[in-house]
């Protein structure tokens, strides 16, 4: 039983140190910048195939890191969306998705690598579309997705996807701008990941409520 227990244990950090490589990696090179072999160095295993026995594949891999986190931002965002419950400002929908992310990294301190892998994941069209599903499995922020649109009824369908991917773009991406700043000691806009969070907010909240301009003749 004791034996058990011990190899269940050596799994479970060997899985860690994979991940926590991998990630860092990924956040670095990019996920096609970075093979199996390198990962597997870098968290101390000398099986070349360790990513694949733990993981089954690079998919499988990339998924696992991404739920590394997302439970976490889900406790997060789910308090926020029932403190906004009933609201009908556009930014208080919107504050409930960038916040969680911004917290979280908070929580992790410095350096973090979830910003910048999950804006090298968003940017490889043979892995993005995990991020994608990982968060529709999210209730609260699909919830608060249905209430941002509830407070923008006007928005023509063309107007309201190409603002829709504006926002995923800017977000991912400032995130990860400023998680790369604060790991390299580089000067940052604000003092606190909750400043940033405000700031991109505003910002956020400033594109979906823009004026649309007529169609030219």
């Amino acid at each position: 039983m004791s034996e058990r227990r011990t190899r269940s244990e050596r799994v479970v950090t060997t899985r860690e140190a994979i991940l926590a490589a991998a990630e860092r990696l990924f956040a670095e090179h990019g996920i096609s910048g970075v093979s199996n072999r390198q990962i597997g160095q870098e968290a101390g295993q000398g099986n070349n195939t360790a990513v694949t026995y733990h993981f089954g594949s690079r998919e499988g891999l990339v998924r696992a890191i991404v739920r590394r986190h997302t439970d976490r931002i889900e406790e997060i965002r789910r308090h926020m969306v029932l403190r906004a419950e009933g609201s009908d400002d556009v930014r208080d929908w919107i504050a409930c998705m960038v916040a969680p992310f911004a917290q979280h990294l908070a929580d992790l301190g410095v350096p973090s690598w979830f910003g910048r892998f999950s804006a090298q994941v968003m940017a490889d069209p043979a892995y993005r579309d995990i991020m994608a599903l990982e968060a529709l499995d999210s209730a609260s922020l699909a919830r608060a997705g249905r209430e941002l649109l509830r407070c923008l009824p006007d928005l023509p369908e063309e107007v309201r996807e190409e603002r829709q991917e504006m926002v995923r773009i800017l977000m991912v991406h400032m995130i990860a701008e400023r998680e790369r700043a604060l790991a390299e000691g580089a000067h940052t806009a604000h003092d606190s990941w909750q400043r940033a969070a405000s700031g991109l907010a505003d910002a956020l909240a400033g594109l979906w409520t823009a004026p649309v301009a007529l169609p030219r003749p």
